[in-house]
């Protein structure tokens, strides 16, 4: 037993020094990752040492900085190959960002974010990083409104208590969001204008597996100019239910169903 507490402490050490290279700067320091993870400037040493022979990290020569591998990135690639949201969405959304010049993105829920499983940049839509892999609030996302549609009233406020403000847009109080939720429900997508970050907007559908439920949701965003909804919601909105609903079909829906929405557990970390 002694044992093994030791091997999982030694697992969980290894993973806290991975994900101090989440905190966005790309190359960190020895005592950067001691710092961020609480442990000793030798241990962190030592792990960062094991973690480079397995190519999980890299160390530059000249600076002596220490970067994310190579071995992250496979290990990612296949996670998303095995994903079957991933397969049957990938060459849907790049022929949608190809098509209309924006992003095209697809997520699900994790806990009460939701979680990027790919994105495609259209011409007009361009970003200097990936998408993929990030997470995002629920409640100030066109995807994260969809996904939430998956849930009751009750079970949307267990799981987003106190919505957080990003914008002077952002809807923050649930009585308006449930009107937003009920309205995307009766529509089929959902939109979202400088919730999240401003100048940016996007139209958003859910996608279904073959028991009918909510299981992700797919979006095409862009500069709050080029997506343009007073003009294009009715082109985009369409464009998005027609994309959403083939990678539905992909996973094995037939049509509409009368499912109960999801439960969320009451109880909070």
């Amino acid at each position: 037993m002694a044992s093994d507490q030791s091997n999982n402490q030694s697992v969980e050490r290894a993973i806290s020094v991975l994900r101090a290279f989440l905190t966005g700067r790309p190359e960190l320091r020895v005592s950067d990752v001691a710092k961020a993870t609480g442990l000793g400037t030798s241990t962190a040493s030592r792990l960062l040492a094991t973690l480079e022979s397995l190519e999980f990290v890299e160390r530059d020569p000249i600076s002596g900085l220490y970067r994310l591998g190579t071995a992250p990135i496979t290990l990612g690639g296949v996670a998303l190959n095995q994903d079957p949201v991933h397969r049957e969405s990938r060459q849907i959304a790049q022929d949608l960002a190809a098509g209309l010049g924006l992003g095209a993105n697809v997520a699900v829920r994790r806990g009460d974010s939701m979680f990027y499983l790919l994105n495609f940049e259209g011409r007009q839509a361009p970003r200097s990083y990936v998408l993929t892999g990030q997470r995002k609030p629920l409640h100030a996302t066109g995807i994260g409104k969809c996904l939430l549609l998956a849930l009751d009233p009750a079970g949307r406020r267990a799981l987003i208590p106190e919505p957080r403000g990003f914008t002077p847009y952002t809807i923050t109080d649930h009585d308006r969001l449930e009107e937003e939720l009920a309205e995307a429900a009766r529509r089929g997508y959902a939109t979202e204008v400088e919730e999240l970050a401003l100048s940016r907007a996007c139209v958003a559908a859910p996608i279904r597996d073959a028991s009918g439920a909510i299981v992700a949701a797919l979006s095409i965003s862009g500069p709050l100019s080029v997506i343009d909804l007073p003009a294009r919601e009715e082109e985009l909105s369409r464009a998005v239910i027609e994309a959403a609903d083939s990678i539905s079909i992909g996973l094995g829906y037939v049509g509409p169903m009368s499912l109960a929405p999801e439960p969320v557990a009451r109880s909070r970390r």
